[in-house]
């Protein structure tokens, strides 16, 4: 069966989600054909700093490099239950690397050691996301769970993505759309 691919929209967990991993998530799609589905959470910060993983893979940081960004910036998100060490940067579209993915028209994901180095460097994207770990879904696994309506699905922009606080990701998606959480419900009508 022919699906309509969702890559490049975000996933809004509804109160009918029953899996603690995604409860309240906000979750960036990168990938979702026939075979599965492959996303980041992007609304869970982490205490880990982008620091602490430059340094854990031995690259040096420009202490100009992220000077009068706010924390939000520089800190690492949990991505998903799944791989939590491996890492994926999302940034803006002006860079392009070995190992970039187009997630949507501004925003692409990265997975090489240059993009950090660039980074660390400050001469990098200006706009981006330290991820570690993803969520994935199986052939229908994620169709299943949409007709389940344990998932919102909505558009993604970069100011979203690189420029508001983590805990109003959900909310401020949402009400892109006329959605207030206060009023969702998980039970459902019959007519």
């Amino acid at each position: 069966m022919k699906i309509i691919s969702l890559s490049g929209q975000m996933l809004l967990a509804t109160p009918n989600m029953l899996d603690l991993h995604f409860k309240d998530s906000v979750v960036l799609l990168c990938h979702h054909d026939e075979e599965g589905s492959m996303g980041l959470i992007i609304n869970r910060p982490q205490r880990i700093s982008i620091h602490d993983v430059l340094a854990d893979v031995g690259i040096a940081v420009n202490p100009d490099a992220f000077k009068g960004l706010p924390e939000y910036r520089i800190c690492s998100y949990e991505g998903g239950p799944m791989d939590a060490f491996r890492g994926f940067v999302l940034h803006d579209s002006w860079y392009v690397y070995d190992s970039t993915m187009q997630v949507s028209d501004d925003i692409h994901l990265s997975t090489s050691r240059d993009v950090l180095e660039h980074i660390a460097e400050g001469t990098g994207p200006e706009h981006f996301m330290l991820v570690l770990g993803y969520a994935g879904w199986g052939a229908g696994q994620l169709e299943q769970e949409l007709l389940e309506n344990s998932w919102i699905v909505c558009g993604v922009n970069q100011q979203l993505l690189f420029h508001t606080e983590p805990e109003s990701r959900w909310a401020q998606a949402a009400r892109s759309m006329g959605i207030d959480k206060a009023h969702l419900s998980t039970q459902a009508g019959h007519a």
